[in-house]
This record gives structure tokens, C-alpha cells and sequence, in this order.
């Protein structure tokens, strides 16, 4: 009788807690989807903020930094292929060297100004750091004559960008 006891406690704990951690999961992928659905690549937005680990334990404000990292991580990348291309296309090394004025420009006060700000709880600050990076990346862009050879690159920066400061202005 005492062991039936403790089965049945063991299983209704058990079946708690695998459900608490259901709704604690649906829930935050709800927060995600809800935050996303008020920037303007929802898609972009839902698979960004997914990938990375800290997404499902982030509030709004996490979900906003967490998107800025993102934008970080996007324009380094950008800027090490600006840097590889200025060796390979000498033909492009204006265009090309005013990129890399833009993107070290988005990494040294664009993404810092918005990182620093939405630690402080300074929304507008933020955001404006946020646009900044996305007006950077356009500049890179209207360096060239149509296409250039990062406008993948260029165009997940500025749509990362544009992404993070839609979260931001959530919190305003």
C-alpha cells in the first residue's frame, strides 16, 4: 500500500513537472512569435532569435539584445569579407574601403551605443543605435554601381538591424 502511495506521488510529480516545463517552453516560443510578429521579417526575426540559447529564458528586453548580438555578429562577418575582398578585387578598392569605414563605424559605436543604452533601460537611445547599423549597411551598399559583391551580406545586417530596433521600440 505504502509503495502504491509513493508510486502514484512519484507519478503525479513527474507528470507536473514534464507539463510546467510544456507551458514554460510554449510559452516563450509565444513570446518570440508575438515579438516577431510586430517587426518586418517575422521569418528572419522567428529563425534568429531560435538559434540562439538565451532566447527562451529572455524577456522583451533580452529578446532585443539578444537580436543586437545578432546584428554584431552579422556585420563582423561582414567586415572580415570586406577586408578578404579588398586583397582579391583591387578594381572594387573603393567601394569597397568606404564599406569597411561603414561596418567598423556599426561595430565601434552603432552597436554599442544600442547595447549600451538597453542595459540602462534607455529604449530610444537604443533603437537609435539600431538604426544606425541598418543606415550603414545601406550606405555600404550605394557605394556600388548595382550589385555588390556582399549585398547577401549587407542585406542580413540591415535586415537584422531593422528587426532589433522593431523589438526595441516595443519597450518604449
Amino acid at each position: 500500500m505504502k509503495n502504491s502511495k509513493s508510486l502514484s506521488s512519484f507519478f503525479l510529480l513527474s507528470m507536473f513537472l514534464l507539463i510546467t516545463q510544456f507551458i514554460v517552453v510554449q510559452s516563450d516560443a509565444n513570446l518570440i512569435a508575438q515579438t516577431c510578429k510586430q517587426t518586418p521579417y517575422y521569418d528572419l526575426c522567428v529563425r534568429s532569435l531560435n538559434s540562439d540559447p538565451r532566447s527562451p529564458s529572455a524577456d522583451v528586453r533580452g529578446l532585443a539584445l539578444i537580436m543586437v548580438d545578432i546584428v554584431k555578429a552579422r556585420s563582423t562577418t561582414t567586415l572580415n569579407l570586406i577586408k578578404q575582398l579588398l586583397r582579391k578585387m583591387p578594381k572594387l578598392k573603393i567601394p569597397l574601403t568606404d564599406c569597411a569605414a561603414d561596418y567598423n563605424a556599426i561595430l565601434t559605436s552603432s552597436i554599442p551605443q544600442a547595447i549600451e543604452a538597453l542595459k540602462k533601460g534607455n529604449a530610444k537611445f537604443a533603437e537609435d543605435g539600431a538604426n544606425s547599423a541598418r543606415q550603414e549597411a545601406e550606405l555600404c551598399e550605394a557605394n556600388f554601381n548595382g550589385k555588390s559583391p556582399i549585398t547577401k551580406f549587407s542585406a542580413a545586417v540591415r535586415k537584422s538591424s531593422a528587426i532589433a530596433a522593431a523589438i526595441i521600440r516595443l519597450l518604449l
